[in-house]
Parts: C-alpha cells; structure tokens; sequence
C-alpha cells in the first residue's frame, strides 16, 4: 500500500465509512476504490479517470483534492494529470454563458416594466370610462324619477338626505375599488440553465438575498462552496443528530453544492424547495451550481 493509499484509507476510516458506504457516496465501483488505496491503477478504464476517482474519494473523505495531488504527485502517473476534454467543453459553455445573459438579463426588465406599465395604464383607463358612463346614466334616470316623486312627497328632506348618503357610500366604494387596483411584487425565479448526468447549472434572479439550506432525510455527506472553491461547510448530515445546514451566500455570484446521497437531500434556496435537474433515483451523487443575479443588478 502506498502513502496516498494510506492517507485515504486512515481519512475513510476515521470519517466511519466503509468501501461499500463510499461507492454509493462517489458511485466509484469498489473494486476500483480498493485498488486506489492500494495503488494499483491498472484496473482503471482510462488512465484519465484515475486523477477524477482520486478527487471524489478525496472530496467524499473530507480531504482537500489539490493538496493531495500536490503532496503525492510522485505517486500519480504524469498521464493522469492530462485535462479531460469534457472539463475543457464545459469550460467553455459556462464562459459562453455568462458573456451572454449579461446582454440578455439588462434589456429583459425594462422591456417587462415598459409592458407592465402600458398594461396597468390601460386597465385604468378602461375601468374609470365604463364605471363612470354606467354610473351617469342610471343617475340621470334615477334623478327623472326622483324629481317627479318628490315633488309630491311630504318626506323630500328626508329622501334628498337619503340621496346624498348614497352618493358618498359610491364615492367610497370606487376609493376602494382603486385602492385594490396594486402592483404585484414580483418573485424570485430559479432557472435551470444546463444539466448533464451528475451536474446541473441553475440561476437565482429577482431577489436580494441568496440563502441555501440543506435538509437531510437520512445520511449524506454535503460540501457547499463558492465559485472560487472556498468552502463554507463540509461534512455529514444525518436526521438523527445535525440534520440541517444553512449559509447565507448573499455576497457570492457563484455557489457549488456536493451532494453525495441526493435520494436523502433536500435543498431551499431562500425557503424555497429546489428540484434536482437530474432525479436522485437516477444519479445519486450529484453537484450543482447555482449563478446569483441580484435584482438591484
């Protein structure tokens, strides 16, 4: 066994995970997990996955993937430091991405307000035109029949005080007719913009406050990181003791959530339930990335 094998096996161990506990965690088939720890690659598919299984076992045990590559880069074959080209075409698309929506998200709200406005403007005007024709026409007959009445009538004090009531009764109901007419406040909106196998890419928009919270159902290995790699926690939730995580990312663009069991995982972004791209019955570990646009933006 070598010293990578080693340093892997002890963090396995001391996280209180078997073989069996970290291939449903990393979806890595055991037989591979064992000839890591071991230091035996030729087992592998490729030689490109042997730097991919090193950083999810790494990740799953809680260790910093970087350093490990770092200290036991002697023990790694130089083939397997070679960028795999799906890493490549997925740099690309996020850099495609987020040159364009930037173009896309400026024009969007005033276009939408413009409308919104015309709208509102309209339904107004409309609402004001027909009350009003309605209301003067029945007052025009009302007050024929009123006159005629009246004029015969030992109570035309009393009907005339009558009058004048109702009149101010209809001024106070149009009040609260316009008073009801509000603008709605808009929400927020979570957009899934990609998804592929075990990663999605998903945008918060339309509000100011970004907050993630993680709900276990059972047993999970969770790690929430920012889009440079700084992470805020890392570590296992279970619903019988810490069943719950939550960080405020509010003055971060960019959030990577590592789930290692999704089946057991619910994740609220600002308490609202967010679905996985990629159901868990499907792909049991899965990270996924969250680009924050706040509104004021």
């Amino acid at each position: 066994m070598t010293e990578l094998g080693n340093r892997l096996k002890e963090a396995r161990l001391a996280n209180g995970l078997s073989l069996e506990d970290l291939q449903a965690i990393t979806k890595i088939q055991k037989r591979y997990l064992i000839g890591i720890e071991n230091g035996d690659f030729s087992a592998m598919p490729g030689s490109f996955y042997v730097r991919a299984f090193i950083k999810q076992y790494a990740e799953a045990v809680q260790l910093d993937h970087d350093e490990i590559f770092e200290t036991y880069k002697a023990e790694i074959p130089v083939a397997y430091h070679e960028r795999l080209p799906e890493q490549l075409s997925r740099v690309k698309t996020h850099k495609t991405l987020t040159d364009r929506n930037p173009k896309i998200f400026d024009v969007l709200p005033k276009i939408l307000i413009g409308i919104f406005i015309i709208g509102a403007a309209a339904l107004i005007y409309y609402y004001f035109l027909t009350h009003n024709a309605g209301n003067n026409s029945k007052e025009s007959i009302n007050n024929q029949n009123a006159t005629a009445n009246l004029a015969k009538s030992d109570n035309f004090k009393s009907v005339k005080a009558s009058e004048k009531k109702k009149k101010k009764t209809n001024v106070k109901k149009v009040d609260s007719n316009e008073n009801s007419t509000q603008t709605e406040v808009p929400t927020q909106e979570i957009a899934l913009v990609q998804k592929g196998g075990s990663r999605s890419t998903y945008e918060l928009k339309n509000t100011d406050k970004f907050v993630v919270k993680l709900v276990s159902n059972g047993q999970t290995w969770v790690n929430i990181k920012n889009g440079k790699g700084y992470s805020f926690f890392q570590g296992m939730l279970n619903k019988d003791g810490t069943n719950t995580q939550t960080v405020d990312l509010t003055k971060e663009s960019d959030a990577v959530l590592v789930i290692g069991r999704t089946i057991d995982t619910d994740i609220f972004v600002n308490d609202q339930k967010l679905e996985y791209a990629t159901p868990p019955t499907q792909v049991v570990r899965q990270d996924i990335t969250i680009h924050f646009v706040p509104k004021n933006k």
